[in-house]
């Protein structure tokens, strides 16, 4: 393969963007190497501006459910275009989508449409406060709910000690509110609650962290968080923006068997649009502005694109028994891999829950953040890029999650464990 226009834009991108790049992880600092320019994408499929076709797992990071381009989508956007691309005012389709999220969902009996997923988790942190009268939250390492600044918090050097922040420019008061913990550990959450009586305001997870790799919540552990929740008065957010409709109607709480207060959501129902939501119990949802006293605003929050193109995407997984079809494909794609890695004798670790799935470098049995960090990233680049080589795209970096669309099919997964059992070989 050959990257001469990639590399071109890359480079002229440098000069206009920092890190050439609009964000991050864009930029395979993770992996090495420059990051390849896409000219377009269909199903299962991505295409760079120098013709090189790629099988994708990354589907544009999870919203991509359908696949891309898929005719559904696209024609609904094209059809709201026709009326106009944005209003500033209610439109139809956004009652239709929130009528559809409170349906699918039990938890959720009102919702906020925004712009995105660290929006709204920026919006559920702010109502937890407004709703409790409370301050301090806890978040769980691995665990990442965008980019504001109570939630772009690391550890501090114990357990129960406050948090730093993990970017400049995040305060160290407003750090200080937020308690940061390792994941899967009720012990540490339960001495935190206690220590901490009458202060906390919420604690925000993801029911099945997507961002650090994939990582599988313990069994009881969620139930556990539940129960602790109900004791000491504290707010329990779901941060579904990656599991939230790819799991199933209901997502990774419905699988899981426990219910949240509020939940956020994103990526699958914009139809890869920008688009996010905020929703949960009606008492604690009516504290938002205008009713309440939580400010929260947009001018493209419910934007007419975004939902109609997330319509499309929920109906046609409706329709088609989608979630049914992508365990199946899951369970296809797993057994393959695990039946390469006993044949190579690999000490390596993969996880898949549904549409969802990563491969550590690792000996060790990932349950947090600290396991997962055992991962030999050199290797892992490695890897990547026998893969890109190849044809199969994965994502940039070690601790992300890979996706599975409708419309991979079974020769597109034959070919990968193909191309994947050549390239760990070679590890």
């Amino acid at each position: 393969m050959t990257h001469t226009k990639s590399q071109a834009l890359f480079k002229e991108a440098l000069h206009f963007m920092p890190g050439g790049v609009n964000s991050p992880v864009r930029a395979f600092r993770a992996v090495g190497g420059e990051p390849f320019f896409a000219q377009r994408a269909q199903g299962a499929r991505i295409w760079d501006v120098d013709g090189n076709c790629y099988i994708d797992y990354v589907c544009t990071w999870g919203p991509s459910i359908l696949g891309h381009a898929t005719r559904a989508v696209i024609d609904a956007i094209q059809q709201a275009a026709e009326f106009g691309t944005s209003f500033g005012v209610p439109n139809p389709l956004e009652v239709e989508l929130a009528r559809k999220i409170c349906s699918w969902v039990p938890s959720v009996q009102k919702v906020r449409m925004m712009s995105s997923g660290t929006e709204a988790c920026m919006t559920a942190i702010r109502l937890a406060r407004g709703f409790t009268g409370r301050d301090k939250i806890i978040k769980f390492d691995g665990c990442y709910h965008g980019h504001s600044d109570s939630l772009l918090v690391k550890a501090g050097s114990g357990a129960l000690t406050f948090g730093e922040p993990d970017s400049a420019g995040v305060p160290r008061v407003l750090a200080a509110l937020t308690l940061t913990l390792p994941f899967n550990d009720l012990i540490a959450v339960k001495a935190c609650l206690k220590a901490n009586k009458k202060e906390i305001a919420a604690i925000i997870l993801e029911p099945i962290p997507a961002n650090a790799g994939l990582i599988l919540p313990k069994a009881g552990y969620l139930e556990g968080l539940r129960k602790l929740c109900n004791a000491y008065g504290v707010v329990l957010i779901f941060d579904e923006v990656m599991t939230g409709f790819r799991l199933g109607r209901d997502g990774a709480q419905g699988l899981m068997g426990v219910r949240p207060d509020l939940s956020t959501f994103g990526k699958v129902i914009g139809g890869g649009l920008p688009v996010g939501a905020v929703g949960g119990r009606a008492e604690i949802m009516d504290h938002l502005a205008p009713l309440g006293k939580v400010y929260q605003a947009g001018t493209l929050s419910g934007n007419p694109l975004a939902m109609a193109a997330g319509l499309a995407q929920l109906n046609r997984l409706e329709s088609e028994l989608g979630f049914a079809r992508l365990e199946l494909m899951g369970s296809h794609l797993e057994k393959g891999i695990k039946k390469v890695l006993k044949k190579l004798d690999l000490p390596l670790q993969f996880y898949r829950v549904g549409s969802m799935f990563c491969l550590f470098f690792t000996g060790q049995k990932v349950t947090d953040l600290t396991s997962a960090m055992t991962s030999d990233r050199a290797k892992f680049g490695k890897f990547f890029h026998a893969l890109l080589k190849a044809g199969v795209y994965l994502p940039p970096s070690q601790f992300e999650t890979c996706f599975l669309s409708l419309a991979h099919e079974d020769r597109d997964i034959e070919e990968t464990l193909r191309i994947m059992a050549g390239a760990l070989k070679k590890i």
